[in-house]
C-alpha cells in the first residue's frame, strides 16, 4: 500500500497499491474514534497495480468533515493502515 496522494486533499485523493497474487482486498476508510466512514474495495482482485479514488464522501454519499482518516487494506494474511488528511 502506497501512500495517499495528494495528501493533505480537497476534496478528493488516489490510494495505489500493488497485489503479488490475485486475493480478496477490503480497503475501509475510518475516522479517528475508529468508525467506518467508507468501504472503497471490497471485492476478489487478480495481482497486478491498482488504485482508487476517495471522494471524501461517506457510505450514504455525504460528504465527510475535514479532519485525520485512516484507512486500512486487507488483502489475504496482508494488512497496513495508513493515515490521510482532509482540507476544506
Amino acid at each position: 500500500m502506497h501512500q495517499n496522494y495528494p495528501n493533505p486533499f480537497n476534496p478528493t485523493t488516489t490510494l495505489q497499491y500493488d497485489l503479488p497474487e490475485d486475493a480478496q482486498v477490503r480497503i475501509m476508510v475510518y475516522d479517528l474514534m475508529g468508525r467506518e466512514v467508507k468501504t472503497l474495495v471490497n471485492s476478489q482482485q487478480n495481482a497486478g497495480f491498482k488504485s482508487i479514488i476517495w471522494d471524501a464522501t461517506n457510505d450514504l454519499g455525504q460528504p465527510v468533515s475535514a479532519g485525520m482518516y485512516l484507512y486500512r487494506i486487507s488483502a489475504g494474511n496482508f494488512h497496513s493502515i495508513k493515515k490521510m488528511i482532509l482540507l476544506k
